[in-house]
């Protein structure tokens, strides 16, 4: 059964009616506020009123981190990977000696 409910999300003082699963509400409510609190940051750091470039600078800072933990999760997996290719090889000279 699909489940969906109606939610509304203020970003940068504009409504944006979603159909949702529940199971998404929670995340994309701390999202929209993480959003919102980046923006003022912005705002008043770098003294930039056009929502535009505002959210601009948001989708860059938001896609600057998911690449660098998509990095990191790359380099932990290949980590991951060499010490089970270690441990096999491992295996193999135990084997080997039996």
């Amino acid at each position: 059964m699909n489940e969906f409910i109606k939610i509304k999300l203020e970003i940068a003082n504009r409504l944006y009616p979603l159909t949702i699963k529940p199971v998404q509400e929670e995340a994309l409510r701390k999202s929209a506020l993480r959003i919102d609190q980046m923006i003022k940051k912005f705002e008043k750091n770098y003294e930039v009123r056009d929502k535009q470039d505002v959210l601009a600078m948001c989708a860059l800072q938001f896609a600057s981190i998911a690449e660098k933990n998509s990095e990191k999760n790359i380099n932990t997996l290949s980590n991951e990977l060499d010490k089970v290719v270690e441990l096999i090889n491992l295996i193999d000279v135990h084997l080997e000696t039996y």
